[in-house]
Order: C-alpha cells, then sequence, then structure tokens
C-alpha cells in the first residue's frame, strides 16, 4: 500500500534509538497518530528542520491497521511557527494546547479538530504575551466544543431552567456547566461563576476571542478549564504541560 498523504500538526518529538525520533501528530484524517521518523537526527536526514515542534505541513505515512506506531516517510513543511518557541508564555499555552489534543482528539474527530488546533497555534504565535493565556482558553473551550463535550450555558446543568443575564450563577463540571442559585445551593463542589465569566465561556465555545483577561480572573479560568477537561478524560493521568502552563506567571 503506498503511503497516504495528510495535512499535519507536530504535537511532541522524543528520541528513539541513536537516529530516528517518535513523532505524535495531529492529522486531518486520521486523527493523532505517533510516527517513527527514521534517521531524522542523522545530518543528511531527509527531513531536515522540518519536525519541530507545533511545525504544520504535508505528511506522507506508511499506515497499516492495527499498529499503533506507523511510520513516516516524508514531511513537507507549510508554517513553521517559530514564534512559539521565542516566548515562554506563548510555548506553555502552545504545549498545554498539544496536551489536550493528544488525549482528547480521535480519529472520529479528526477534519474539525485539525482545523480548530491550527487556528490555535496560529493565534497563540500572534498573541502579545500578556494575551497568551486567555487566546489558549478561547482555543481550548473552542476544541472542547469541537469535540462534543460544550459545557450548558444556556440552561441550568440539573434542572434546565433557562439562564438569563440576571441570575447569580454557579459552574459544576460534574454536572456538565452553570447551576442556578437553587440548583448550586445543593450542587457539591459547584463553583461561583461571576456573570463576565459566563459570558466569555459563551463566546470561546463558539470560536470569539472573548474578553481580555487579568491575572487573576485567567488563573481562575485555567482552573475551571482544567477541572472540565479532567472530567471527560478516560484516564487520570496528569497533564504535566497543562500544569507548567497554569502555574506559571508568563508575561
Amino acid at each position: 500500500m503506498p503511503p497516504v498523504a495528510t495535512d499535519a500538526l507536530v504535537l511532541h518529538v522524543f528520541d528513539y534509538l541513536e537516529t530516528s525520533r517518535i513523532v505524535r501528530l495531529a492529522t486531518r484524517d486520521f486523527g493523532v497518530l505517533s510516527v517513527l521518523a527514521r534517521g531524522v537526527r542523522r545530518s543528511s536526514s531527509r527531513f531536515g528542520s522540518a519536525l519541530d515542534l507545533f511545525a504544520e505541513g504535508a505528511a506522507r505515512i506508511d499506515l497499516k491497521a492495527g499498529r499503533d506506531l506507523q511510520t513516516l516517510s516524508g514531511f513537507d513543511v507549510t508554517t513553521a511557527r517559530p514564534e512559539l518557541a521565542l516566548d515562554m508564555s506563548r510555548f506553555t499555552a502552545a504545549s498545554a494546547v498539544s496536551e489536550c489534543v493528544q488525549r482528547m482528539v480521535s480519529e472520529d474527530h479528526a477534519p474539525e479538530a485539525f482545523d480548530v488546533v491550527r487556528d490555535a497555534l496560529d493565534a497563540l504565535a500572534r498573541s502579545a504575551p500578556e494575551h497568551t493565556v486567555s487566546a489558549a482558553l478561547a482555543s481550548l473551550w473552542h476544541l472542547v466544543a469541537t469535540l462534543g463535550f460544550a459545557p450548558a450555558l444556556d440552561v441550568c446543568a440539573l434542572c434546565h431552567r433557562e439562564i438569563d443575564d440576571t441570575d447569580a450563577l454557579a459552574f459544576s463540571h460534574v454536572a456538565g456547566g452553570v447551576l442556578c442559585a437553587t440548583c448550586a445551593a445543593r450542587g457539591a463542589g459547584a463553583r461561583r461563576l461571576p456573570q463576565a465569566a459566563h459570558r466569555a465561556l459563551a463566546q470561546w465555545t463558539v470560536g470569539e476571542a472573548g474578553p481580555a483577561l487579568s491575572v487573576a480572573e485567567g488563573r481562575a479560568h485555567q482552573r475551571l478549564l482544567r477541572e472540565f477537561v479532567g472530567q471527560h478524560l478516560t484516564d487520570a493521568r496528569q497533564m504535566k504541560a497543562w500544569a507548567v502552563w497554569e502555574q506559571g506567571n508568563w508575561g
């Protein structure tokens, strides 16, 4: 079978044996794949610097059913995004996006998720350091919604009463979204959700940029999103890149 061609984004790279690397790719057609780039660390490698982190290009993959590790036969870069490596706030935010993609995206979501992730990395590459947290939050909530896990924002997640701008709200990652004041009083673990935060979530889940955030607001939103995403993961492994992004005071 000849190699398949697909648009791809480099999510993670690590050395394998003396001359090769294993690369995690987000692909437009096959979801997230692990591929072996043979000989990529040789000075004469045909890959050159193509497999830099967060690069985008046209990948050629020897795809065989049932294999956990496929073989990468070529990668032609279309977008390198060096800006993401030049600033710690951009790099940690992009790494958090990458980690979320690796843990949540399957082949079923491939085309739609690929476009969201590509746009996320582009937005982070353009963002000023002080705006990377809000840019990453917008991208991650949009990805969550694209994958079919959007939180309930227009109605109470428990009683399904319609929410309006005058309601005192809370957010429960267990219930799956906002709670009205009555349900919040009975819902253990629900966090108070200011109206401004509710409006931001509504914008982010549909792909809009949303508001600028203070440091305190950014940290509160990071925690809220981590708890919500954690509810939908199938294993309890720590998201290490996410932890660095959330704990850092970058920018």
